[in-house]
């Protein structure tokens, strides 16, 4: 009689295999390994990096593969030693663009586009505002799965990447504006705040989110006279019970708020990421009658800006004058504290790795998990987002119909 010996080890992934699915991915079966690359950003202006060695060496202990650009921190501070330290491998562009998953700070141009291979996902900033009919088309062509980080939220609709970004660029544009309001840079000569027996700073908030919030602590820190606008009574009483001081709140009213704009010294403009800056409209002949050297930073730039006069610039001419205003409007503000807001970057980034390496395949990641999804904008080559569709006149399929059928 023949007799059949098994190995332990055999035995071992026999009983493995007939493990229920639920205890597989409990015991890290299903994980899978991704190989991850971080290319050095080609744009000159955007300092930032998306991940740090601390989360490099998180993903290298789930057995992930890091591969960065040589020198793609130098900005942030962060030293190419420190990512090796990590376990990260330091390597070219070229091995980098090999990776099944590619992840950077600042939206994929026409260069970049052209290093992708197809089938890959990829992860980066959209900025509608910033983007072209040619770079979404490419992307398609690709067939590669795009998530925008400014897009990804919860079923809360919280917008972690949205929120964070927005903290730091709120406390900037209040710096940023004290700067230009300054005689070193042409500006009234006035410092941003007060001072006994002077009267204070009158500084306007338009929205009630993260960027709003942070800019309103950093201007009443200062000392400022803050007033902020939005189109919800809710937001407005929230936003100041998380101030803990009384500060002056009120809905869009046009005619009220063109005549608190003739005394503003300075204007944000922070929207919330789910709201709409349409609803404001600050127009032309409104900014017309603003002080001559005031100055507007308008932090939905990279999106639809509320200001008519805005348009888009960059940390190497970040300011234009209209009208006598001064007018910032450079979409990656964050960047200008860029080892901060790369911490910021990553700690919001690496959740989404995890999530994405839970599933073995990708339809599964975007029909099971809510943030992913939301974040979303090209399925395998097919448009998901309406936005972009309707902007550049591109056939696009509702996310949520489309995972449905597939």
């Amino acid at each position: 009689m023949t007799v059949t010996r098994f190995s332990p080890h055999k035995l071992t992934m026999a009983k493995t295999q007939l493990l229920p699915q639920a205890e597989m991915l409990e015991k890290g079966q299903f994980f899978r390994k991704l190989s991850i690359g971080i290319p050095r950003e080609i744009n000159m202006f955007e300092n930032r990096v998306i991940i740090t060695p601390e989360a490099v060496k998180q993903l290298i202990s789930k057995e992930h593969s890091v591969f960065i650009e040589k020198g793609a921190g130098e900005r942030s501070n962060i030293k190419d030693e420190q990512y090796r330290k990590s376990g990260a491998r330091i390597t070219s562009k070229e091995e980098v663009y090999k990776c099944t998953t590619i992840a950077k700070v600042a939206p994929f141009n026409k260069k970049e586009i052209s290093l992708l291979k197809t089938n890959q996902t990829i992860i980066s900033s959209l900025q509608p505002n910033t983007q072209t009919s040619d770079n979404i088309r490419n992307l398609i062509s690709k067939k590669v799965t795009a998530i925008a980080l400014e897009l990804i939220s919860d079923e809360n609709n919280f917008y972690p990447f949205a929120h964070s970004t927005g903290e730091i660029s709120g406390i900037l544009a209040v710096t940023i504006a004290g700067k230009y309001l300054s005689n070193y840079h042409n500006g009234r000569g006035i410092l941003l705040g007060g001072i006994t027996g002077i009267p204070p700073t009158e500084i306007i908030i338009i929205g009630t989110g993260a960027a709003a919030e942070y800019a309103a602590r950093a201007a009443i820190g200062l000392g400022a006279n803050v007033k902020i606008f939005d189109n919800s009574i809710a937001k407005l009483e929230r936003l100041k019970n998380k101030l803990g001081v009384q500060v002056f709140t009120s809905v869009f009213q046009k005619q009220l708020f063109t005549k608190i704009l003739k005394n503003a010294d300075v204007i944000i403009g922070a929207v919330d990421t789910n709201g709409s800056p349409l609803q404001y409209n600050i127009t032309d002949s409104m900014i017309k009658k603003m002080k001559t050297g005031s100055v507007i930073i308008d932090l939905n730039i990279d999106n639809i800006s509320c200001f008519s006069t805005s348009v888009v610039t960059d940390f190497g001419n970040p300011i234009f004058k209209k009208y006598g205003v001064i007018h910032y409007c450079v979409p990656n503000i964050a960047s200008e504290a860029a080892h901060t807001a790369s911490i910021s970057l990553s700690n919001s980034i690496l959740p989404v790795f995890m999530k994405i390496s839970e599933q073995n395949r990708a339809i599964r990641i975007i029909k099971e998990n809510t943030e992913i999804r939301n974040g979303t904008y090209i399925y395998k080559g097919i448009l998901t987002n309406a936005e972009l569709g309707n902007k550049f006149n591109i056939n696009y399929k509702d996310i949520n119909l489309l995972t449905a059928v597939l």
